[in-house]
Formats: C-alpha cells, sequence, structure tokens
C-alpha cells in the first residue's frame, strides 16, 4: 500500500482542529515530473515551481503582465530587438549571481537542449547576448508579438549556471533558480518540501520555512486530509466536493476562470499509437464522428455540477480569442454514424488512456457510455499521470485524456501542440496552412488581426481534430480558514507572498 493512499486512509476517519506550524503542506492533483523548466510539462510541476522559481516577467491577480527578475523591457520599433533591464543585487539560491550571462546561459539552454519543451516557444530568438551586467537583448527572426507573454511561463525561467553545468542531465533532481523557496527533497509520488531562502530579494514577504507538495490523485482523499488538518491547501477541488467545503465552517475556498481547457490528445502520426490498429489517427472523419457523439452540456452537468464551461477550442466562450464561427457543436449521434459509414465502417474502437484519478476517470467512463450510441467503443486505461504524458510524448498512445492550464496570451496555448515540430506536438500533426496562420499571428501586434489569424488556424484544426476540446474549468482552491493572503490567479498557480496562517 502506498504511502499516500496509507495517510488518507489514516486520515479520513479523524476531523479534528489542525494544529498550525511553520510548514505549509498543499495537496496536488497528481505528481509532478521533472523539476527543471526546460522539460517540464505538467501543471503540478509549475505550481511547485511557482515557490521556486521566479521567471523573467511576472502575472499579477488581475492577469496583467508585471516585472519580476526582470524590471522593464523595450521593443525596437521595428520589433525585432527586446531589450531588459535586469534586477540588481539577487542571487541564485546557491549563491551564484543573478546577472545578464546567467539570463542567457538559461534562454540558450532553454533554446537548444535535446528534447526541450521550450524551444518552439523560444523559435523566433534568433539570438541572446549580454549588455553589460544587467541588461540583455533579444534578438529576433522576426517581430513576435508572443514573445514577452511567453516569458511569464516556463520558457522565463531563469536557473543558476552553476548549478545546470554541474548536474547536466541531472538539473531537475535538484534544481536551483531565484525563488522565495528552495528545493530540499523529494520522494517520488508521496511529497515534494521546499525550504525558505533567507537569501531571496523578497523574503521577508514569504511567511513559512518549508512547503511540502504531496499527491493525492483521489479527490475525496485529498479532501479529507484537508478537512483532518494534514493539509492546510488543496487545490482543484471537484466540483462534487465544493458543497462539502462551503458547509465547514473551518474551511475558506476561492475560484478563478481558467485560461486553458480540457479535452483529448489524438495520436494522428507519432510512434506505434498511429497507424492502421488506430482508427483515429487514419480518418479524421472518425475523429469528427467521435465529436459528435459527445454531449458535452451534459457531460458539464454529470460530472462537473455544471461549473465548467464545455468547449471545442483552446479559447472559452467570452474570451475576445474565441472563434464564435466554430462554436460548440452539439450532440448528433446520427451524424456521427453518417461519417463513420463514410469511411467504409459501422463501428470502431480506440483505447483511451486517463490520469489515475477519480474526477478524470468519471469523465473517461461518461464519455465511454455516449459514444457507444454512435458505435464506438472506448477501452479505458487508467495510468499515473507523469508516465501517461511520457508516454503520450514517445507515441505509445492512441488517444488521452488531457489539457493545458492556460497563460494570458493565446499562443501559448496553442501554437506548440500543433505547429510542425512544436514541443509538445504529441500527435505529430503538421498542416502547412495553419503553420503560416500561427506564424502570421506571432508577427502581428494588433490584436483584431492576430484573431484573424487564429480564426483561420482554429477553422482547420476544427476538421483536422488532433486535440478534441471538451470543456474549460474553474480552478477551485480549498483551505484552511485561518490562511490569510491567499488569492486566485487565472492560470491556477499557487503565489505565497503575502500568505500566512494563524
Amino acid at each position: 500500500m502506498t504511502s499516500t493512499l496509507l495517510r488518507g486512509l489514516l486520515l479520513s476517519a479523524a476531523l479534528a482542529t489542525p494544529a498550525f506550524s511553520a510548514d505549509l503542506r498543499i495537496g496536488l492533483n497528481d505528481d509532478a515530473d521533472v523539476l527543471d523548466p526546460v522539460f517540464s510539462r505538467t501543471f503540478v510541476g509549475e505550481i511547485v515551481m511557482a515557490s521556486m522559481c521566479d521567471k523573467l516577467v511576472g502575472f499579477s491577480a488581475d492577469s496583467q503582465l508585471v516585472p519580476a527578475l526582470a524590471t522593464g523591457w523595450t521593443l525596437s520599433e521595428d520589433g525585432l530587438s527586446l531589450s531588459m533591464t535586469l534586477r540588481e543585487g539577487v542571487t541564485f539560491q546557491d549563491g551564484t549571481p543573478f546577472n545578464a550571462d546567467a539570463v542567457v546561459h538559461s534562454i540558450m539552454r532553454a533554446k537548444t537542449a535535446q528534447g526541450s519543451r521550450r524551444a518552439s516557444e523560444l523559435s523566433s530568438v534568433k539570438e541572446i547576448t549580454a549588455k553589460g551586467t544587467h541588461e540583455v537583448v533579444f534578438t529576433l527572426n522576426a517581430p513576435d508579438a508572443t514573445l514577452i507573454p511567453r516569458l511569464v511561463a516556463r520558457a522565463g525561467v531563469i536557473t543558476s549556471p552553476t548549478a545546470v553545468e554541474a548536474a547536466g542531465e541531472n538539473f531537475g533532481a535538484h534544481p536551483v533558480c531565484v525563488g522565495p523557496y528552495k528545493f530540499k527533497e523529494r520522494v517520488a509520488q508521496d511529497r515534494i518540501v521546499l525550504e525558505k531562502d533567507e537569501g531571496y530579494y523578497n523574503a521577508a514577504a514569504y511567511s513559512f520555512d518549508t512547503v511540502t507538495f504531496l499527491p493525492i490523485p483521489d479527490s475525496t482523499v485529498r479532501l479529507a486530509n484537508l478537512r483532518s488538518g494534514d493539509l492546510d491547501m488543496i487545490e482543484r477541488i471537484a466540483p462534487a466536493d465544493l458543497a462539502t467545503v462551503t458547509s465547514d465552517n473551518r474551511l475558506a475556498h476561492v475560484k478563478a476562470q481558467s485560461l486553458g481547457y480540457q479535452g483529448m490528445t489524438i495520436n494522428i502520426a507519432n510512434g506505434e499509437g498511429a497507424g492502421p490498429h488506430n482508427p483515429l489517427s487514419q480518418h479524421k472523419e472518425l475523429r469528427q464522428a467521435l465529436s459528435y457523439a459527445i454531449d458535452r452540456d451534459a457531460l458539464n452537468q454529470v460530472v462537473f455540477e455544471g461549473l465548467y464551461a464545455p468547449g471545442n477550442q483552446p479559447f472559452a466562450p467570452g474570451s475576445f480569442w474565441n472563434d464564435a464561427e466554430t462554436p460548440v457543436p452539439q450532440r448528433d449521434v446520427a451524424k456521427a454514424r453518417e461519417l463513420i459509414k463514410s469511411v467504409g465502417l459501422e463501428g470502431f474502437s480506440f483505447t483511451l488512456t486517463v490520469p489515475n484519478n477519480q474526477v478524470n476517470l468519471q469523465v473517461a467512463q461518461v464519455l465511454q457510455a455516449m459514444v457507444a450510441e454512435a458505435g464506438i467503443e472506448v477501452k479505458v486505461e487508467a495510468v499515473e499521470f507523469a508516465s501517461m504524458l511520457s508516454a503520450q510524448a514517445e507515441g505509445r498512445y492512441q488517444a488521452t485524456l488531457t489539457g493545458w492550464s492556460g497563460y494570458v496570451d493565446p499562443d501559448t496555448n496553442l501554437n506548440q501542440f500543433v505547429v510542425t515540430g512544436g514541443g509538445m506536438n504529441d500527435p505529430k500533426f503538421s498542416n502547412a496552412a495553419v503553420d503560416e496562420a500561427l506564424a502570421a499571428a506571432r508577427a502581428e501586434s494588433d490584436p483584431a488581426l492576430r484573431k484573424v489569424q487564429y480564426d483561420a488556424a482554429r477553422k482547420i484544426l476544427n476538421e483536422e481534430l488532433p486535440l478534441l476540446y471538451l470543456y474549460h474549468q474553474s480552478w477551485i482552491w480549498g483551505f484552511n480558514a485561518s490562511l490569510q493572503g491567499f488569492k486566485p490567479y487565472a492560470d491556477g498557480l499557487i503565489r505565497l507572498e503575502g500568505v500566512t496562517k494563524g
């Protein structure tokens, strides 16, 4: 029996008043993957890194870009040069000075490292150079309106060059950044522990000696641990559990609308999971049939108590970037059957790999029942989340139930997943018209003209369906009522500046 499950079973029966300490304990929906911003791709990994690694550009509670490790920036008139001034008097957690050379080292590593998940995010960067000790200049291949917003994500994390050079490929096992908390220890599938860095330039704003992250995939067990006091905070409360939280006066919760999406990633041409044994990879008509067989409204009501928004694209309804001309399709089983017959089949089957947590399994079961009415058999396979993503990247999957937490700029929610050679294009989808439209969107600064390009790409993607979008979630955090100062952010990350507990 795993230590996580044992902890849940032992504590779920006890609902004692929590005893506070200088340690903040946070329950996560999954275990993180590698804690290296160049190779990381899980949402929970970014939650952990938000307390450990500052970025060049920050993100405010009202979804604005703000200075962080970069104190200011200037874009040249032709859009081909970005100058950033850097924070002075700062050191990495290993004592290495933070300066322009360190920024150049991090950006070039993210751009050129073999297997980097950030390479496509930085593809517009021709070179980056140090200008003195506290200024860097990005020289671009072409104007890129999306570069600065992407530096609020993992591409903007700056790591200690000393630690990177010493650790090499093992850097993610003991990461070193600039941040309020530094890495202390990790026990896979059990805990990640960070300890306060007293040398951090803003250390006085952080109250806890240590922050411990505990992966507990079962939402019921995670909530029981919160109610018992074994946890101080949990992320992604299941909508079905929200009534329990609101009825318990020892607990509080906050919500924020996600910038991202949840859905299916479908293997088009990636390794062993594609080919004749995977009908979805062979015919876009079958991917379209799968979409028509799903009732997104019913899925939202049954699994999420109506708290989420049905979706069919990476941009939520009501977003400026949403393509209103391709609305969420209504379920049409007859249309689904017609599309299946158009390729000479009466039905087909495929394996859907899902993260092994209660909510995703429920989503899979609802989908399984819905699409069966159209003659589509879904074989559900549940695995640990980080393992699923590794298999997905390597092409050992037919379709997966996955999503993206989202960022403020639309490019980060779309480009790397669908452009040819994109860092997280696990379907290995390739379409020249999509590539051209998304490249044009990066080069355009006018939001209205950018949206024209996104809409053009979306219409192709809505037909080809390498990603089948299902819904847009709301972030719901639960925590002990004595925890004060926590602010919800639309990117779903946990920021602990100014947070205290009694």
